[in-house]
């Protein structure tokens, strides 16, 4: 299990060929990188991420090792970023290794509903207008988590 909470930017393609690389046996690798994606409407200048550093990368770990716990994995890794993050930078990857591809699916699923919901993260928004917003939980979010 690889748990990395990072300010410096990362290169998902770079992270997905040296996590597959250390991988052999597992017949499937599924991975997923969250962008910064604009709000509606356009006019997002950057979205702030906040985190207790301590707190944070424990409860990571946590919902890793729940997933490792649950499903036949060979491996897992959560990349999280914090800071000041433009759209379309990356914002977190998370990828699962398995023998069978669901459980590399329904691994990988569960973590980022978890992440998303549940990892101490606090989320800004900074507008073209120079107002922020702290970004609220949403319902679908904590639905989701109904299915694990």
């Amino acid at each position: 299990m690889q748990v990395r909470v990072q300010e410096a930017g990362f290169d998902p393609g770079a992270q997905s060929n040296d996590f597959a690389a250390g991988c052999s046996g597992a017949g499937a690798i599924v991975t997923f990188t969250g962008v910064v994606r604009d709000i509606e409407g356009g006019g997002l200048v950057a979205m702030e991420i906040e985190h207790y550093p301590g707190m944070t990368q424990t409860a990571l770990e946590k919902i890793a090792a729940e997933a490792e716990a649950r499903w036949s994995l060979a491996d897992v890794l959560v990349i999280h970023r914090y800071g000041r993050l433009k759209p379309g930078a990356q914002i977190m990857m998370v990828a699962t290794a398995a023998r069978h591809r669901r459980d590399a699916f329904e691994a990988a699923e569960y973590m980022m509903d978890y992440l998303k919901s549940r990892a101490p993260f606090w989320k800004k928004e900074i507008l073209q207008d120079g107002a922020s917003e702290w970004v609220a939980a949403k319902a679908d979010d904590e639905d989701a988590l109904t299915r694990w």
